[in-house]
């Protein structure tokens, strides 16, 4: 008797179950672009730690300068990195240049377009200025203890900078999954090499790297394996060896005569959860564990393989590693009429665009076999379609999810 079809989101949920963010460890500062931060960061100092100024220009006490012109006495100069150690008392001013420490005394600064030096060395204001002008107080971006960096951001540029700032050299950021990929069949060939009858070149295994690695995920490529007990054995044995947190197989999932993957790994030791997805493509889809390890059995057609990597593998490694996850999904209004669906979710490979007030719309490529890597690497969103849809006509509103983001 054949097991039975499970619906998608039923195996996505049993997949993502007990998916938890793994721990915490420390790495530079300089590796941590892309890493999701652990733990709330703090401030180690002060920004800025003194009051500075913010432009070119002169510092004065505020009470000398409310009405203008004013003359000063020039008693000094603050750069960057060089205060000035005396200070600044009535009639009296400091040349001071941006991010220079403003001197005791002072608590204003004059745009040095707005001043006069006279030939005798004083300084003339030609302009009055407010009280504090052009002057950063201490703490104006952050303060020591405040929080500067929340847990789980992803570490971007902007976060790194100021994490740097914040004067960490190291961050404690989320591991990452470490994922091994295994392609499987007799028939498999690196690209670069000449097939002989019946070998295809191995290609699911470098989009399914791909979208791993987008997804926060450290990649072991564990080669093709043979339609052998013996290969896959060794597969596994390296998997754990490498300490995989997930491995990820592509082909052989099946039952069939030649499909081993799940007999040995079974065999093995590894609990089945399920297989057999009630989707269009990507029916045998199998997910277990062995010991700690989470073992992803992906179809071999290649668009199969994508599609169910982006649905169940991609999520899966998002919640293992704390990033933010989620469907890019959208409505569409839909160009090209469709027939109706049957028992399978069904994912249809679509161009898409948006006119001139905004709306998105969808049109279905007209081959949809699932061998076709063109297709799908020409395909901007998949059509969803439920299973048991009815036929849909130019004009009716669908369900797309978005693959790239030039279709947003």
């Amino acid at each position: 008797m054949k097991t039975p079809l499970i619906p998608v989101a039923e195996a996505r949920d049993r997949l993502l179950a007990d998916a938890v963010p793994f721990e915490t460890e420390s790495v530079a500062i300089s590796d941590a672009y892309r890493r999701i931060l652990g733990t709330d960061l703090k401030a180690l100092r002060t920004q800025p730690p003194q009051a500075v100024s913010a432009m070119d220009g002169y510092a004065v006490r505020s009470a000398d300068i409310q009405t203008a012109p004013t003359e000063f006495s020039l008693i000094g100069e603050v750069a960057a990195g060089h205060p000035f150690d005396g200070t600044v008392g009535a009639g009296e001013t400091v040349r001071i240049f941006t991010g220079g420490v403003v001197p005791q005394g002072a608590d204003t600064v004059m745009l040095q377009e707005n001043v006069t030096v006279l030939e005798d060395g004083r300084v003339r204001a030609n302009q009055a200025e407010p009280a504090g002008r052009h002057v950063r107080p201490a703490g104006l971006d952050f303060r020591q203890g405040e929080t500067v960096v929340a847990s789980g951001t992803l570490l971007d540029a902007g976060a790194l900078c100021l994490a740097a700032a914040a004067n960490h050299p190291d961050v404690p950021v989320i591991r990452r999954p470490r994922v091994g990929i295994l392609a499987t069949g007799d028939e498999l060939l690196l690209p670069g090499s000449v097939p002989g009858p019946g070998q295809i070149i191995a290609s699911n295994s470098f989009g399914i790297a791909a979208m791993a690695k987008d997804s926060g995920a450290e990649i072991v490529d564990l080669g093709i394996a043979r339609d052998t007990e013996a290969d896959l054995v060794a597969a596994l044995d390296r998997a754990s060896a490498e300490k995989c947190d997930v491995l990820v197989t592509l082909g052989g999932a099946s039952v069939g005569d030649h499909d081993l993957v799940q007999k040995v790994f079974v065999a093995h030791g590894m609990t089945l959860d399920f297989w057999r997805i009630a989707m269009r493509p990507g029916k045998p889809l199998m997910f277990g564990r062995l010991g700690e390890l989470r073992i992803l059995g992906l179809p071999g057609n290649p668009v199969s393989a994508l599609v169910c990597g982006l649905l169940f593998m991609k999520p899966l490694l998002e919640r293992l590693g704390g990033r933010p996850s989620g469907e890019n999904r959208r409505q569409a209004v839909l160009e090209t009429a469709m027939t109706a669906n049957g028992l399978r979710e069904d994912y249809v490979r679509a161009e898409t665009w948006r006119d001139a007030e905004g709306a998105l719309h969808a049109r279905p490529f007209t081959q949809q076999d699932s061998s076709m890597i063109s297709t799908f690497a020409q395909s901007t969103a998949l059509i969803v379609r439920p299973p048991h849809a009815p036929a849909s006509e130019p004009g009716d509103t669908v369900d797309v999810l978005l693959l790239k983001s030039a279709a947003f």
